[in-house]
């Protein structure tokens, strides 16, 4: 990801850029000389990737009942090995 930079060769405020919705999308926001990190905030415990081969029909039927569907077979393995 590269950050945009405002080149700081102006002086006078009226010659400033004009700082568009585009801008303060991508600038990179900071709290003292900390950057503040976007999005969701780190797991305690994150979930692991993982390759998983299952039936093409199973994972049709799975995906058929909307979003949300892996957390739903997370939830159902965790059940299995004992966990839930």
């Amino acid at each position: 990801m590269s950050e945009k930079t405002i080149s700081s060769t102006w002086i006078d405020p009226d010659d400033a850029p004009k700082l568009t919705s585009e801008w303060f999308d991508t600038a990179t926001a900071y709290q003292g000389d900390t950057p503040i990190r976007r999005g969701r905030p780190r797991s305690d415990d994150p979930k692991q990737l993982v390759s998983l081969r299952l039936d093409r029909e199973v994972v049709e039927r799975l995906r058929e009942q909307g979003p949300g569907w892996q957390t739903r077979v997370n939830k159902e393995l965790r059940k299995v090995v004992g966990l839930g």
